[in-house]
């Protein structure tokens, strides 16, 4: 009786250790299991922020591309059209001072004179426009947009359909000159890039925020193609629409048009 009391006693204790022996293996199994999951979802997430670091990245460096490129142009008319009209008037200023001049050749000289004086002007009021569209800073988003819709429907080669139900707060005019590039670039797309003949623009309220809904007849494109998102214009949109704290949703297809949604 006593072997086999020893007997079921050591049963018991083997059968006590070989469970200990289990449940420490589970639990390190676990432990492993947990530490390499932790390990992966890091892993993931890094990965995750190092993709919106660089996407930031880009959308900064395509926000001073366009800068650049806009110095640029304004340079190079300031250079090409204001500065060679101010020296052809500056030469003819000096040409009144010569002597022994006719009636006849000052009054040609004065015309040219004016005559240039009033294309610098013009000039000078179109770059001008370029930088800041009067009409927006006077009268605000709805007029600027109107009177941009206005001169795409006076070219008769474009119908652009223009819809607002929003009242825009005048305290948020730099938030709206984001906008309104916004616009011009979604235009100059369509018309440059999508031969559109028909656009349609719109503002709406929803849940607080507003709702711009945009589209064309274009030509569309692939916008799953990494070629359609590299483009400079469109990661200009996206820097603005990030300053905006918005989202935007583009949907397009080759032959289809497109069609986009920005909430702001």
């Amino acid at each position: 009786m006593e072997a086999d009391l020893l007997s079921q006693t050591n049963q018991a204790g083997l059968i006590i250790v070989i469970g200990i022996f289990l449940m420490f293996f589970m639990g390190m199994v676990l432990l492993l299991f947990f530490y390499f999951s932790k390990k992966k979802i890091i892993q993931k997430e890094l990965e995750k922020k190092n993709l919106e670091l660089e996407y930031q990245k880009e959308l900064i460096l395509a926000t001073l591309e366009t800068q650049e490129d806009e110095r640029m142009r304004i340079a190079q008319d300031l250079h090409d059209d204001i500065s060679s009209k101010l020296n052809i008037v500056s030469l003819n200023s000096h040409l009144l001072t010569t002597p022994d001049l006719t009636e006849k050749e000052i009054e040609e000289i004065s015309v040219n004179i004016v005559n240039l004086v009033s294309k610098t002007l013009a000039s000078s009021r179109r770059i001008a426009h370029d930088l800041l569209p009067p009409v927006l800073e006077k009268f605000g988003l709805h007029a600027a947009v109107e009177e941009l819709c206005f001169e795409v429907n006076s070219s008769k080669a474009v119908i652009v359909n223009y819809n607002n139900d929003v009242v825009f707060d005048e305290k948020d005019s730099i938030k709206h000159l984001h906008v309104f590039r916004i616009i011009q670039e979604l235009i100059n797309n369509s018309l440059k890039h999508g031969n559109a003949t028909e656009l349609s623009l719109s503002f709406e309220k929803e849940n607080n925020k507003i709702k711009c809904i945009y589209s064309d007849n274009g030509k569309g494109f692939d916008f799953n193609k990494n070629e359609s998102k590299k483009g400079l214009g469109m990661k200009n949109i996206e820097s603005r629409i990030i300053f905006l704290d918005g989202t935007m949703t583009i949907n397009s297809a080759v032959n289809k048009g497109t069609n986009v949604i920005f909430i702001f």
